[in-house]
C-alpha cells in the first residue's frame, strides 16, 4: 500500500511533465513571420493588368501591365471588378511603354478594374 501512495504522485509528476513537453515542442516547430495558414500562390507567367483609361464612345481602354508580363496582341482577356468578371477586352495596340490599348468586346469597364489571364 505504502508503494502504491508513493507511485501514484510519481506518476501524476511523469505525466504532467509529458503534456508540457510536447505542448512546447508544437509551438516551436511553427515559423517565425506571418501567418502560412492561407498562401497566396500565383504563376510566374501570369499576366495581371490594370485599367487606367477608359473610352465609352470608343469602347477601349488603356491598360497597364508591368514590362516584363505585357499581353500579345490579338490576345482576349477578361476584366475583373470587385473579383467579379464584368467585361472581356481584345489587346489591339499600340504599346507604349507600360500601357497598351484594348477594345472593349463584352460587358463594361471602369477605371481600376483588373485584367487578367487566369
Amino acid at each position: 500500500m505504502r508503494m502504491i501512495k508513493t507511485l501514484v504522485p510519481l506518476a501524476i509528476a511523469m505525466l504532467m511533465a509529458a503534456c508540457s513537453s510536447t505542448k512546447d515542442a508544437k509551438f516551436a516547430d511553427l515559423p517565425d513571420g506571418p501567418s502560412t495558414s492561407n498562401p497566396v500562390v500565383k504563376p510566374a507567367n501570369a499576366i495581371s493588368g490594370k485599367v487606367v483609361s477608359y473610352n465609352r464612345v470608343g469602347r477601349f481602354a488603356v491598360l497597364n501591365f508591368p514590362v516584363t508580363q505585357m499581353p500579345a496582341v490579338g490576345q482576349t482577356l477578361p476584366l475583373f471588378r470587385d473579383g467579379f468578371k464584368v467585361g472581356e477586352v481584345k489587346i489591339t495596340g499600340p504599346k507604349k511603354d507600360d500601357n497598351i490599348i484594348a477594345d472593349l468586346l463584352k460587358g463594361e469597364a471602369q477605371v481600376g478594374d483588373q485584367v487578367r489571364d487566369r
